[in-house]
């Protein structure tokens, strides 16, 4: 049974090959041709720096003579989803929103634009300093999982701009 298993497994790699599949960051992928190609706009805010850091370390920084470049918007709420028999709340959920479009430099259009969204929470039940720590860490995890996926969807749709 064990070798039947290994012999599907190999055989489905062989199929992979022969359809035209290649990894995204393997050499020549669409992955590899975006590393330090997409210069971000400066950021002006701290959720900004934040996905910007985080874009950076997937992607590479890249140099003022990027072919491309890419602009950001956010939105961010956040909303009470916990509270206590007194009213207090105790436990807040954060929705973030990040709508980009992608600019090729040289000519001005834009080549790709699209929209994420993600969430995370935290609770509010320590002190004052432990429920600012938290609030700043759930932030900091939101605008990771909004560049996560924003380098994904750009990695996954290069084929259709990269030349």
């Amino acid at each position: 049974m064990w070798s039947f298993d290994r012999r599907t497994l190999l055989l489905g790699a062989l199929g992979l090959g022969a359809c035209g599949f290649s990894p995204v960051y393997g050499p020549g992928g669409s992955g590899d041709a975006l590393h330090d190609a997409v210069l971000l706009e400066a950021p002006e805010t701290t959720e900004a720096y934040l996905y910007s850091r985080r874009f950076e370390e997937r992607l590479g920084r890249a140099a003022a003579s990027a072919p491309y470049r890419l602009s950001v918007t956010f939105e961010i709420e956040e909303s009470a989803v916990g509270s206590t028999s007194a009213g207090e709340d105790t436990r807040y959920r954060l929705i973030g929103r990040a709508r980009f479009r992608l600019i090729e430099v040289a000519t001005g259009q834009q080549v790709h634009s699209a929209a994420t969204n993600a969430f995370t929470g935290y609770s509010t039940t320590g002190s004052t300093v432990a429920t600012r720590a938290s609030e700043r860490a759930a932030r900091e995890r939101l605008m990771t999982m909004l560049a996560d996926q924003t380098v994904d969807d750009l990695v996954l749709a290069a084929d259709d701009f990269v030349g």
